[in-house]
């Protein structure tokens, strides 16, 4: 079998990571690897563990029994810890209010990071789209496709703003803030490695923005 073609995607919250990497592997055929859900995955387990997710040592122990899976077929997602379905209970605001607590924690980063390359390197498809913190720099930093997703601060408000029409425009403001904030704490979101290329969405629609990362995928990959 083949390698894999990797393709790694990182960038802030509301550039459209997730919905654009899944739409560009469905139109390559690739497979879509979502690596934030695995750090919700944790927070989910350790909370629903009743562990202290500011206590490092006890976090670190609840990994012994972690068993997490991940769907990378981008038309059948889904995600199970110890065969619970979560996918959607790490959507919830209590799992975003902790997740960069676990996230921070240097061995989870590690755990995880591990468990991202052995699921790209075992996929079946002739690629991956892996998408998330770090995945650049440190998970991937050797992958062949190397993406910053980005876009200005309004216009990633407003696509969050539409993606929850529940919340005000001001708590989603104040939420992305505090993310920025919080992710900013773990890495360097907003400024691209070198031989990593900038996607800047600002001015793009959904759809542009998916057509310039396969773009640039194929470029690449030719």
């Amino acid at each position: 079998m083949s390698t894999p073609i990797v393709v790694a995607i990182d960038g802030p919250a509301g550039s459209g990571k997730s919905s654009v990497s899944k739409a560009a592997a469905r139109t390559l055929g690739f497979a879509y690897l979502d690596t934030g859900a695995a750090y919700r995955a944790v927070a989910w387990h350790v909370l629903n563990e009743t562990v202290d997710p500011a206590d490092e040592a006890a976090v670190i122990e609840s990994l012994n029994d972690f068993g997490y899976v991940i769907s990378t077929n981008p038309d059948e997602y889904f995600v199970r810890v110890n065969e619970e379905d979560i996918t959607e209970a790490i959507r919830e605001p209590r799992i975003t209010d902790v997740v960069s607590k676990v996230a921070k924690i240097p061995v989870v980063r590690q755990y995880l990071g591990d468990l991202f390359r052995h699921i790209m390197a075992t996929t079946d498809k002739p690629g991956i789209i892996a998408e998330g913190r770090d995945i650049t720099t440190v998970v991937a930093p050797d992958a062949p496709v190397r993406i910053l997703l980005t876009a200005s601060e309004e216009a990633r408000m407003a696509r969050r703003s539409a993606e929850l029409p529940q919340q005000s425009q001001d708590q989603t403001a104040s939420a992305l803030r505090a993310r920025d904030a919080a992710d900013s704490r773990v890495s360097d979101f907003m400024t691209a490695a070198g031989g990593v290329v900038t996607v800047d969405s600002t001015d793009f629609s959904y759809e542009q923005t998916i057509d310039a990362v396969v773009e640039v995928i194929r470029s690449r990959t030719a």
